[in-house]
């Protein structure tokens, strides 16, 4: 269709509309279609929602650690029916998020434990023969090696070394090396046979980020509170409107995430 010389483009949203509407859109889940058109992030290319599908469908007892609102679970036992496990349980340690993944897991006979992030784990030893997890905030090897059986697996997705710090360095300044290497996946594989577990497998990806809006921008860093930590708009606003700014003069603001795969075994005795 030929555009109408007569129709003149939309206004581009204010500054102060774009942000008031960052600041009031919820932030429980890991539910990330609200960024549709506003943002976006390549995915890896390893799949691992479906990945996970795969390896639901041949496990007996799951445990799914630090599960957010259960979304990425709840998808993966929707694909591997009618072969899921006969025991899936499932971790978190924010409570809006225990009560969202609860709400959305139940209906799958998944419970879901409330249990901080940096507790053990509240299970027996040698309890699961598979363990997963999207994103946790740091891999407890040792309570991860614990409850798995001898010869079950550990498979993740884990956010790598200096993730999307194009960002986060906008508005805390450099970051010091050691910082930029946190999460890199060298030291968690040193980690994790350190806790008696094999590594089978770590590959790792960067992969390109937009930011449309700054609206985009203020739900991301209250969604995704680690970024920039005591994250608010009235402490940060004078930088929010330079990136504003920024964004309407010259397009996206592009960053990288890190991501890696990581599968280990628990040994044979």
């Amino acid at each position: 269709m030929a555009p109408d010389p007569d129709s003149a483009p939309a206004p581009s949203r204010s500054f102060d509309d774009l942000v008031a509407e960052g600041a009031a859109v919820p932030t429980e889940g890991w539910d990330f279609s609200w960024f549709e058109g506003r943002a976006t992030e390549q995915r890896p290319s390893w799949g691992y929602a479906r990945s996970l599908a795969g390896r639901l469908a041949g496990a007996a007892a799951v445990l799914d650690v630090q599960t957010g609102g259960g979304e990425v679970l709840d998808f993966a036992l929707g694909a591997a029916a009618p072969h899921r496990p006969p025991l899936v349980v499932a971790t978190e340690g924010w409570a809006p998020n225990v009560d969202k993944a609860t709400e959305l897991l139940r209906p799958r006979g998944v419970a879901v434990v409330a249990s901080p992030d940096d507790a053990p784990l509240p299970f027996a030893d040698g309890a699961f023969d598979l363990v997963v997890s999207r994103h946790p905030v740091r891999p407890h090897w040792a309570e991860i090696a614990r409850v798995l059986l001898p010869g079950g697996t550990y498979f993740a997705q884990h956010v790598g070394p200096a993730s999307v710090f194009e960002l986060v360095e906008f508005f805390l300044g450099p970051l010091p090396e050691e910082t930029r290497r946190h999460r890199h996946p060298d030291r968690e594989r040193a980690d994790a046979e350190a806790a008696g577990l094999e590594v089978v497998d770590v590959r790792a990806e960067r992969l390109r980020m937009e930011f449309r809006d700054i609206g985009a921008v203020v739900h991301f860093l209250r969604k995704v509170v680690w970024m920039v930590p005591g994250f608010t708009v009235e402490e940060y606003r004078p930088r929010l409107r330079e990136l504003h700014d920024r964004i309407e003069a010259e397009g996206p603001f592009v960053a990288h995430s890190a991501r890696h795969l990581f599968e280990a075994r628990k040994p044979e005795p």
